[in-house]
């Protein structure tokens, strides 16, 4: 190793400690947002006590804070305790998707589904596929994490090739391509019920649909992909070379072609998703479909649109059940109804997180910060004669920076959203237009942070293949990706900026004045 590399190792080394002691000193996300309440209470007051105020851009009228720390804030807090938290714009949605994901993913059918997809891959299309499956996998939240990220590397190890390149491709997909996908996951929801609830500060009709970055998430999914085989084949596998084993690692798993049971059940899930589709169609294609707006004929506000997590939950439950009964996974059901309650048991973590979350956003909300700092905000970046472009790419710096220390994308923008989708909408820019460079950031930087939950696993399966692997290992393995999936991902917003292309249905780029 020449002194150089050493000296570039030692470097990165000793800013991942940085990176990993600052992440370590903060509180658990939900302690965060609950000091984060005390802290708004706290401005809350002094912004009243100082006379802070703005003139609204938009009404002319003036906004003055409102202070929580009286005797009348107190009674607010305490009658609208509960309120704030069964109302909170992303819990109903959440909850509601992640029962027909949860159908799907006991069933067994998302883990057969992305097997199916590797497996039958041609061997030089090896790569892409497992990046591409990756990116698929995010539909069904943590899964690609435990299940395909380790068949990443027994699939290359089987093929002759590095495992830990194998394992880095599939992280990439998984982790870095978090924002990229041919689906809806238990994610756009979420994000998007923090979007509406932050652009609510400025417009109080405001909605934004869960499937407001679906054409950019779309497209995104090829570039994220051809991107991460690239990477793979043109810096990791040369960089690693030839794997000559390691005398300590575990014996690789057999991965086992699926089962003439697994197979049949894919036939009736398959035979499901038709059945499912033919029924959306029937109701979005006809110019009098019955689920287009009713009043303009159109798919914008729409019951389709604004129904979608209904659907996710319809047709994941249908083809879930499908496969499920086809396999004999599902014999009654009580398996159905158990899948289902097995998914929402490991949400009791986000639930306290959405609690404090859902205080922090109301209080911002009551005490007119939010308005009061998006005003002042919007002055400052209009006064800097930066363009939208320039902007958007600067948010998208800011958003993957904050990830490296702190790993939840929903907490990060349940902080975020409230200061930077008013500010942005006083630009003239859309909650979803900022939600998406909000996405891009968040996505760049999940390979190589220390704080990203699933960060400790990865390192784990690195060890198996090399057992002096470690976080530098594994970040030295993944930054190139982080610095490709950034300059592609930044160059893919220009273009869609330049060419003012909606980002999702009904979502522009710029606000109707």
């Amino acid at each position: 190793m020449s002194r150089r590399t050493q000296f570039l190792d030692r470097t990165l080394t000793a800013f991942l400690s940085t990176v990993e002691r600052g992440g370590n000193a903060l509180p658990h996300p939900g302690t965060l947002f609950a000091i984060l309440a005390g802290v708004v209470i706290v401005f809350s007051a002094i912004a009243a006590r100082i006379g802070l105020e703005v003139i609204h851009p938009g009404t002319g009228e003036l906004i003055q804070p409102v202070s929580l720390a009286t005797v009348e804030g107190l009674h607010r807090i305490l009658t609208q305790m509960v309120t704030n938290f069964t109302s909170f714009a992303p819990l109903g949605t959440v909850l509601v998707a992640m029962l027909g994901i949860g159908v799907m993913e006991s069933s067994g059918l998302i883990s057969a589904a992305l097997r199916l997809l590797v497996l039958s891959a041609p061997k030089r299309l090896l790569t892409f596929v497992i990046v591409f499956a990756g990116v698929l996998s995010n539909t069904a939240s943590e899964i690609g994490y435990v299940l395909l990220i380790p068949l990443g590397g027994i699939i290359f190890l089987g093929a002759g090739r590095h495992p830990i390149a194998g394992l880095a491709a599939a992280f990439a997909g998984v982790s870095g391509g978090y924002s990229a996908n041919l689906l809806l996951g238990t994610v756009d929801p979420l994000l998007a019920g923090l979007s509406e609830e932050a652009a609510r500060i400025i417009d109080d009709g405001y909605r934004v649909n869960p499937a407001a970055n679906y054409y950019f998430m779309v497209v995104s999914t090829c570039i994220i992909a051809a991107a991460g085989t690239w990477v793979t084949e043109r810096i990791v596998i040369p960089r690693l070379g030839a794997y000559e084993g390691d005398g300590g690692e575990a014996a690789p798993d057999i991965l086992q072609e699926l089962s003439s049971v697994e197979k049949r059940g894919l036939g009736y899930a398959l035979l499901a998703l038709g059945v499912f589709v033919t029924f959306l169609l029937w109701g979005t294609v006809p110019a009098d479909g019955f689920l287009r707006n009713p009043e303009t004929g159109g798919l914008l506000r729409s019951p389709f649109l604004s129904g979608i997590v209904a659907f996710i939950f319809l047709g994941g439950t249908l083809v879930g059940v499908a496969y499920g009964a086809a396999t004999g996974a599902f014999r009654s059901d009580a398996d159905v109804m158990n899948g289902m309650g097995k998914t929402l048991s490991t949400l009791g973590t986000y639930l306290v997180l959405v609690f404090f979350a859902a205080q922090f956003v109301a209080y911002f909300n009551w005490t007119n910060l939010g308005l009061i700092m998006a005003v002042k905000g919007a002055e400052a970046l209009r006064s800097s004669g930066l363009g939208g472009i320039p902007l958007m790419l600067s948010f998208v710096v800011l958003s993957s920076f904050i990830n490296l220390f702190m790993g939840s994308a929903s907490a990060k923008w349940a902080i975020m959203a409230p200061v930077f989708v008013p500010m942005f909408m006083l630009l003239g820019y859309t909650p979803e237009l900022t939600q998406t460079a909000y996405r891009i950031g968040d996505s760049t930087t999940n390979v190589i942070a220390p704080m990203m939950s699933y960060f400790a696993l990865i390192v784990a399966f690195f060890e198996r293949y090399d057992k002096r692997a470690g976080i530098g290992t594994l970040v030295a393995t993944m930054l190139p990706f982080t610095v490709v999936f950034m300059l592609c991902w930044s160059v893919l917003l220009v273009v869609w900026m330049w060419l003012g292309l909606p980002v999702g249905p009904g979502a522009g780029l710029y606000l109707q004045q």
